[in-house]
């Protein structure tokens, strides 16, 4: 294979796993450059990257997101394995997810923890699983596909996929936002099993479960917002479209047997409830016409993109 590979490990307070994640991967891919970037890490993170022998570079702006956005900028390879940095993906999947690239069946392949349980079996924070099976039930039926898990950390991508996906998430949305970009624009995905490892004693998730769990809400609706606005707002609007006929029902019926209207405040709630309605379903038919007008202009940059770096 003489494709140029690229392993990206984004890192924040990792000194007791680092090391091994570098050494396993160096031993699997000893023709891959390993990239560690390091997110503000309070630790001997740096150092001992640096020691371990990678490319060990500082990112800033605090955020899983921004680590990964500057390292989609600056580096440049053909295929791009990505994977925490904290020992709980092993590296010995690394050329199964790799060979789909390779073959052209994939524009980005995903480490799946779910499909053998061994996601469930090791991470024992319910809140994070009830968390990622929410996400995932959401887009697989906005989507009309069957990912089994969108929040993994183990992934590879081509040179196509790295350069050509606009990066909006700061922290830990990242995952989400990529399987998103790879969906709604027709790029290629597959997911191959493997088998997850909780974090070795001493080692702590830099997750917290009840910030994180408001973001994955937010999340949610962000997604159905962003990438379904039509069916959202449809939503919204049959919503106010209830509360409407709710508040009118009774003034409508007075004037039916008295040809007044007394009930001069629920009138006018009535009224302006219908009107968000109506607003609401306009608002969707044109973000929707918005948001396929955005595919075309992509792939028309993607066209360009393809033909720019083939000749």
């Amino acid at each position: 294979m003489n494709n140029k590979l690229a392993i990206l490990i984004p890192c924040y307070n990792e000194e007791l796993t680092i090391a091994k994640v570098i050494k396993d991967f160096q031993n699997k891919l000893p023709e891959a450059i390993v990239y560690v970037y390091d997110n503000n890490s309070t630790d001997n993170t740096f150092k001992i990257a640096k020691e371990s022998g990678a490319t060990v570079k500082k990112e800033f702006r605090q955020g899983k997101g921004n680590v990964v956005k500057s390292m989609f900028r600056e580096v440049d390879a053909d295929i791009y394995v990505m994977i925490d940095g904290d020992d709980t993906y092993p590296a010995k999947f690394v050329d199964s997810l790799i060979d789909p690239i390779v073959n052209g069946e994939a524009d980005m392949v995903i480490g799946d923890r779910h499909s053998d349980g061994s996601y469930q079996d090791e991470n024992k924070r319910m809140m994070h699983n009830f968390g990622n099976n929410l996400v995932k039930i959401l887009i697989n039926k906005l989507f009309d596909t069957n990912l089994q898990d969108i929040m993994t950390g183990y992934r590879v991508f081509n040179k196509k996929f790295v350069k050509n996906i606009p990066i909006n998430s700061k922290g830990f949305e990242i995952e989400t936002e990529m399987t998103l970009h790879t969906l709604d624009k027709n790029f290629l995905i597959r997911e191959i099993p493997i088998k997850y490892r909780d974090r070795p004693e001493g080692s702590f998730s830099k997750l917290n479960t009840y910030s994180d769990g408001l973001r994955v809400l937010k999340t949610i609706l962000w997604v159905f917002k962003d990438y379904r606005p039509l069916a959202f707002f449809s939503l919204l609007a049959g919503f106010f479209f209830v509360l409407s006929s709710f508040f009118g029902l009774s003034v409508i019926v007075e004037f039916i047997y008295t040809s007044k209207i007394t009930k001069i405040p629920s009138a006018i709630l009535s009224v302006g409830l219908m009107l968000t309605s109506i607003l609401a379903l306009f608002s969707g038919f044109i973000l929707d016409t918005i948001a396929k007008q955005h595919r075309e202009n992509y792939e028309l940059k993607l066209t360009r993109w393809i033909e720019n770096n083939t000749k």
